[in-house]
Order: structure tokens, then sequence, then C-alpha cells
């Protein structure tokens, strides 16, 4: 490479990741962001349960951040594998995803409800925990991302 195109190079602008330029990349920042606050808040129930109530409680904070958290995740999941879809597509994708996930949690819910092997408020309060953790990580990936828009030209009408 000469000084030259090495000057050139140097001058050009930085360009974003192609997944920052994409219409797309406030979901992606959710899904990071709602991600990351799930982790957090396993690890936080982890900490305050398992040594509170041992076992049961472990398996009380897992299942309910696996609840919790799944049933959020997959909604924004399932809008980034449709972005590109008709908007009839993607309602069909999301009222299918939400009729299974319904259909999961009541299957898991029954099927777990007579169990002792899991401490019951911690499952709750974990549960509880990922729905707000994970929006608000959700919320907060898509506020905070940058993304570039353009305002019709009143004189033009377009």
């Amino acid at each position: 490479m000469s000084t030259n195109d090495e000057s050139q190079a140097a001058d050009a602008p930085q360009r974003k990741p192609q997944w920052e330029e994409s219409p797309s990349a406030p979901l992606i920042n959710g899904l990071k962001y709602g991600t990351c606050g799930l982790g957090i808040l396993i690890v936080v129930g982890l900490l305050v349960w398992w040594p509170f109530k041992g076992m049961p409680g472990l398996w009380g904070a897992l299942i309910g951040a696996a609840i919790g958290g799944s049933f959020i995740l997959i909604t924004v999941i399932a809008i980034l594998l449709t972005s590109k879809a008709s908007p009839s597509a993607v309602m069909a994708a999301l009222m299918g995803s939400y009729l299974v996930k319904v259909v999961i949690v009541i299957g898991v819910t029954a099927t777990i409800k007579n169990m002792d092997f899991y401490n019951k408020p911690a499952l709750v309060s974990v549960l509880i925990g990922a729905i707000v953790l994970v929006l608000g990580g959700e919320l907060w990936g898509v506020m905070s991302t940058r993304t570039t828009y353009v305002d019709p030209d009143e004189t033009t009408g377009q």
C-alpha cells in the first residue's frame, strides 16, 4: 500500500457496522440489552434465593427467569426474523408466537403446580423481575439507538 493510499484510508470516515445502519438496529440493541438484563437478574436471583432457600430457591429462580425472560425475548426475535416480510406475515408470526408462548407457560405451570422441588416465592419474584428488567432493557436499547430518519420535504409534498 502506498503512502497516498494510507492517507486516503486515514481520511475516510469510519463506517458503522452493517447492523447499526439497518432499520432493525433498535430491535437488535433492545434484544442485546434485554438479554443482558436477564443475565444480571439470573445472577442476582440465584445469589438471593439459593442461599436463602437452598435447591428449591435455585430452581424457583431459574424457572422464573426462563418463563419471564423467554416470554418477552421471543417477541423481539419473532419481529427480527420477520422484519423483511409483509405486515400480515409479521402479524401472523407475532400472534402465532404469542399463542405458542401462552400454551407453553400454561403447560409448564400446570405441570409444576403441585411439585415441591422449587420455591414458589422465588419463582414469582424472579418472573416479575424478569418481565420488568427485560422490558426495561429492551426499551432502553430501542430508545438509545441512534437512527437516521428523514422528514418529508414539505415543499415537494413527498
